[in-house]
């Protein structure tokens, strides 16, 4: 078992040092670099930027170099915990990122809890009650939530509570004034309760594709003979259910763990913009239109460090809840 984790985490580190060389490569394959994007902002503004100082700018954030020394510049910079200068914002990376990482782990761990309440047991349910009243119900929303982008939810939530309810500060994850407030219990306590909204427009698609996987799961694992063996032998329904056929189905539950952290950072872009949260969605949306090197790679690069780790302990649960998966790595040392 030692060795497993210890090769699942050098894989890991592979991994990422692979995803620092596809994001650095990916980001500058458009035409152009940030300069170019900058210069072109200030003409369709009417200012004029001369050959010479464009030359200089790239001079001063290396853009000017070959690709690979770049990329030796940037690795050899994270080595030392500098993340480089936002180009956009002249500021370090780590400043222009500061809270808002922290943020969107919030929004995302929330988002996750409100996935995994609600979709098991109603995939449980589903599978369980197939072809029922609140199976039919259940999937109905489950293609619905699949079905409508989140942000669009957002939009009519913004719209209803405006025009039913009267709400004037539905976005964000602040009160009027809170926002630039230092950090202590009032703050985390406003942002707590702005918390749930966000939450769930951002978790609803994941939910309930989440819910589709544990039905389909389930109701293959209880027409297998092992399930028709304990039934016959007069156990309980809810054991012979809760026992093995929802340990066994939650294997594919758990495996989407791994996907799910950056899918909800890099899926919830659009519901940040229109629900103004202080999230990095926005700001890698920014960085990327703007060509910000440092800025963009260094959100991208932590997108593919959550990816590992949320794989890493999908497969440190599904080894506890799997003895198969146990028992084929007993046998393999």
């Amino acid at each position: 078992m030692v060795s497993y984790i210890i090769r699942r985490f050098l894989a890991g580190l592979l991994t990422i040092w692979a995803a620092t060389v596809i994001t650095f490569v990916v980001i500058q394959l458009p035409p152009g670099d940030f300069v170019t994007s900058y210069i072109a902002n200030l003409q369709s503004s009417g200012t004029v930027i001369r050959a010479e100082e464009a030359e200089a700018l790239r001079q001063q954030y290396g853009l000017d170099r070959p690709m690979y020394v770049q990329y030796a510049k940037w690795m050899g910079l994270m080595l030392k915990g500098n993340f480089g200068m936002a180009m956009e914002y002249n500021r370090p990376v780590r400043e222009v990122i500061g809270d808002r990482m922290a943020i969107t782990v919030v929004v995302s761990l929330a988002a996750v809890a409100f996935i995994w309440v609600l979709a098991l047991p109603i995939g449980v349910y589903s599978a369980v009650r197939q072809y029922s009243l609140g199976d039919y119900f259940f999937t109905f929303l489950s293609f619905a939530g699949i079905a409508i982008p989140n942000f669009m939810l957002a939009l009519v939530l913004l719209y209803v509570s405006f025009k039913y309810f009267d709400v004037q500060n539905i976005g964000g994850l602040f009160s009027p004034g809170m926002a630039l407030e230092p950090w202590g219990w009032p703050k985390v306590w406003d942002m707590i309760k702005h918390l749930p909204i966000p939450a769930v427009i951002i978790g609803m698609a994941g939910m309930a594709e989440v819910v589709r996987i544990m039905r389909a799961n389930l109701l293959d694992e209880l027409r297998k003979p092992y399930v028709v063996t304990a039934r016959a032998k007069g156990l309980a329904e809810t054991r012979v259910i809760a026992k093995y056929p929802v340990r066994a189905a939650l294997n594919p539950f758990i495996s989407t763990i791994g996907y799910i952290f950056p899918f909800l950072v890099s899926g919830s872009i659009i519901v940040s913009l229109v629900l103004s949260l202080p999230t990095v969605g926005p700001l890698l949306y920014k960085a990327l239109i703007a060509q910000d090197l440092f800025l963009s790679g260094t959100i991208l690069l932590l997108l593919a460090i959550l990816t590992v780790i949320g794989t890493f302990i999908s497969d440190l649960l599904l080894m506890w809840i799997d003895p198969r998966i146990r028992f084929g790595m007993e046998g393999s040392n």
